[in-house]
């Protein structure tokens, strides 16, 4: 089993205002990531809310969804990843670790990710664009307790660092895997206004 993880409970303070809620066409970001990973190849989706996270609620439709609230969300996004691996299925095999400000990730980009895992089972699996690393990511469930035990200001880079040799680096040919939306300027660049 795969289990999706959305991480979306950040204060988003370079954005200053939440980014689970801003808009992408007639959607949210977390909307559309949702909706992505809904129709992909993933077994199950879990959101993990932290700030604004009952204003989120009340704004995005969330049946359906493994819904994790990280109470401890001030602590970083290694807080927000260990609060849903507590939640998910024992038999889960390995998560697929989905940032809310990449909303850019498709269908074809998480089914390349997951069919890699199933036929090669690394352990560790990373979207490239052009040389660079992106998401989302995926750990296998071998990587649990590392990542409960790697430094929270590290969080799970200093898995990556650290397992390198377990890393399986895939070629994907869509910027997506890279355009994160950090700031309000990344939101203009992206989408040719001011985030709304």
């Amino acid at each position: 089993m795969i289990n999706a993880i959305i991480l979306a409970a950040g204060q988003s303070k370079r954005m200053g205002k939440p980014k689970p809620l801003l808009k992408f066409n007639d959607k949210t970001f977390l909307e559309q990531i949702i909706s992505v990973l809904k129709v992909s190849d993933v077994d199950r989706i879990t959101v993990v809310l932290g700030a604004e996270a009952e204003t989120v609620k009340k704004m995005v439709d969330l049946s359906g969804i493994d819904v994790v609230i990280n109470k401890n969300y001030q602590k970083g996004q290694l807080s927000s990843l260990l609060a849903a691996i507590k939640h998910i299925p024992k038999e889960t095999d390995a998560i697929l670790v989905c940032l809310v400000d990449h909303p850019f990730i498709t269908e074809q980009i998480v089914n390349k990710i997951t069919s890699s895992f199933k036929e090669t089972s690394s352990p560790i699996i990373v979207p490239m664009f052009k040389g660079e690393r992106g998401h989302p990511t995926l750990f296998s469930s071998s990587l649990f307790k590392e990542l409960a035990s790697a430094p929270q200001e590290q969080g799970a880079r200093y898995i990556l660092y650290s397992n390198e040799e377990k890393v399986l680096e895939l070629e994907i040919c869509e910027r997506a895997v890279t355009a994160g939306i950090d700031t309000p300027d990344d939101y203009k660049f992206h989408f040719g206004t001011n985030p709304k």
